[in-house]
């Protein structure tokens, strides 16, 4: 996926505000199970929240580098052990600005 512009990071972090996450990443760190979940929940809702157990900040990085590696989503933002990723649907269902 290309990468977002300003303007549209902005305006998905304002919709990913009010969400709860919808995937946990363990102890067990970034299984193929995680990676197959985050998949599922991409498909269904295109913006989603994990929420990262790592406990430090280089590991939740690298974490969220990997996602949208995989997946092909695009990083929003990353607040302390929370991450919000974007993937468009075939027809989204989030109009992005400009």
């Amino acid at each position: 996926m290309k990468s977002l512009t300003p303007a549209q990071r902005q305006y998905l972090k304002g919709l990913a505000h009010g969400l709860q996450p919808v995937v946990m990443i363990g102890a067990a760190g970034l299984t193929p199970a995680v990676l197959k979940e985050v998949e599922r929940s991409l498909a269904a809702h295109e913006l989603i929240k994990i929420k990262a157990a790592g406990d430090t900040a280089d590991e939740r990085r690298a974490w969220l580098a990997d996602i949208c590696a995989a997946t092909g989503a695009a990083p929003v933002q990353q607040i302390g052990k929370m991450l919000v990723i974007y993937r468009p649907a075939a027809k989204p269902a989030i109009p992005l600005p400009a």
